[in-house]
């Protein structure tokens, strides 16, 4: 029986005749879309910077296949939904794969096995990934500093957040966190947002282990990035926003002390519940006599025992109303170094609330939680593959305006940018990529394929 055979099924019943269904054309892709993000990664540089952070340890006489087209290999693969090695490998003949990896569809460009892409995601040290690290972040500032070059920022925010990574298996440093319930890693996520901007740009994550308290390794991640935002935007005023897992004495002194802005949620607890009590006892008597949920919004200063002073305090107090339950109060408190208005202070922290659509789309979109990696650096290079991943989607999502697509998430994008079948023909001096005719994104397929660098052919 032949392979092709083999790899057969036929329906009976569904058409007029017998549908015969066979997995045979060696010159066709699933990922067309796949392009667009290599088109993106020439303008930005991405992967071959990242690839240049890399030490390459292997004995020159024996290398296959060079550091750059691995690093392709998984990035592309990752984002065209094979996060694991062992997906990626599959595609090692996938004509599209082979093109933005080796630049050639030909027979003779076989990408990496599993194998291979295995021994690669475990050779690198400490260093490396720092490296790589700063390659990531260096290569995203870059570019906003570019498309910024006529209109320079007044104000950045930097966010800084948290995903629990649930372990399962035998991966060092895996540890236990009271707080989620299970065995984690816990990777911090660092984002840049310019002025009003709704966007925040993923400038890197840091894996670690699972019982780190939010606040512990923020200050190093911070001084790694700050630096170089600030060397690029230098009359930029910065803020950085955090939730309450960073509100540690040490962390608002390294802030105040670099002169940083900041806007960090405070849990509540009897003192500052107490300070707020005026305000709340007024938010209480007019949502009694309207009926209807009321805000308002105060400051006071206050200091925890462990700070050395007392530091600005803004607050929501609020009265929620909702039919069928009984009034519940809702107040909220943020520190803050600023000057601006409490509601407008407030209003500021709460913005932060996208950064949550971030971690999601690296989540579910690009499974950043897929570090299933025995050693703890393998799993930090899956990481920051994951990160280049999306800082490539959100590069095609800043240049699908005109497709209607600027607001559009990884999983979206993908499905009507990237999965798409392509037919591969190569010849002496061109290749040709034919796509289905009927395709029903074709017309936002071709403007995205515009703005990333394609001509009209």
């Amino acid at each position: 029986m032949s392979d092709s055979s083999r790899q057969s099924v036929m329906f009976e019943g569904i058409a007029d005749k017998p549908l015969l269904v066979k997995f045979d054309r060696p010159d066709q892709s699933s990922d067309a879309g796949a392009v667009l993000l290599k088109a993106v990664d020439e303008k930005l540089g991405l992967t071959e910077q990242f690839a240049e952070a890399l030490h390459d340890r292997r004995q020159p006489s024996k290398v296959q296949h060079e550091l750059l087209e691995l690093v392709r290999q998984r990035v592309y693969g990752i984002a065209c939904g094979y996060s694991d090695g062992n997906d990626a490998a599959k595609l090692r003949n996938d004509p599209v794969m082979k093109i933005v990896c080796k630049e050639g569809a030909g027979e003779d460009q076989r990408l990496a096995s599993q194998p291979t892409l295995s021994r690669f995601e475990n050779a690198f040290r400490r260093t490396d990934l720092l490296r790589a690290g700063y390659a990531l972040a260096d290569a995203v500032i870059a570019e906003q500093k570019r498309r910024r070059a006529r209109s320079k920022p007044k104000r950045m925010i930097i966010d800084v957040d948290a995903v629990a990574d649930a372990t399962y298996g035998d991966q060092q440093l895996t540890m236990f966190n009271d707080h989620y319930g299970h065995y984690c890693y816990l990777p911090a996520i660092l984002t840049l947002q310019f002025d009003q901007e709704s966007d925040q740009h993923l400038l890197g994550v840091a894996l670690r282990p699972g019982n780190r308290k939010g606040f512990q390794d923020v200050v190093t991640l911070l001084k790694r990035v700050v630096r170089r935002v600030r060397e690029a935007f230098p009359k930029a005023r910065l803020v950085v926003r955090m939730d309450a897992d960073y509100g540690a004495p040490e962390v608002f002194d390294y802030l105040e002390k670099d002169d940083l802005l900041y806007l960090v949620a405070l849990r509540k607890n009897e003192v500052l519940t107490r300070l707020a009590e005026p305000l709340m006892n007024a938010v209480r008597a007019e949502s009694e006599k309207t009926q209807a949920t009321v805000t308002r919004y105060g400051d006071f200063r206050y200091a925890a025992n462990t700070w050395g002073r007392k530091r600005r305090v803004v607050f929501k107090a609020e009265r929620l109303v909702c039919e069928g339950k009984s009034p519940k109060d809702n107040p909220r408190f943020v520190v803050t170094n600023m000057d601006w208005s409490a509601r407008n202070s407030y209003k500021a922290y709460c913005q932060r609330g996208d950064s949550e659509n971030r971690i999601k789309e690296l989540v579910d979109g690009l499974r950043l939680d897929l570090t299933s990696c025995t050693d703890f650096q393998a799993n930090q290079l899956r990481c920051l593959l994951t990160a280049a991943s999306y800082v490539l989607y959100q590069q095609v999502r800043g240049r699908a305006t005109e497709a209607g697509l600027e607001e559009a998430q990884v999983p979206t994008l993908r499905e009507r940018l990237v999965k798409v079948a392509a037919l591969v023909q190569e010849s002496v001096r061109r290749i040709w990529m034919h796509l289905p005719s009927d395709y029903p994104w074709a017309g936002a397929w071709r403007r995205v394929a515009l703005a990333c660098g394609a001509d009209t052919g």
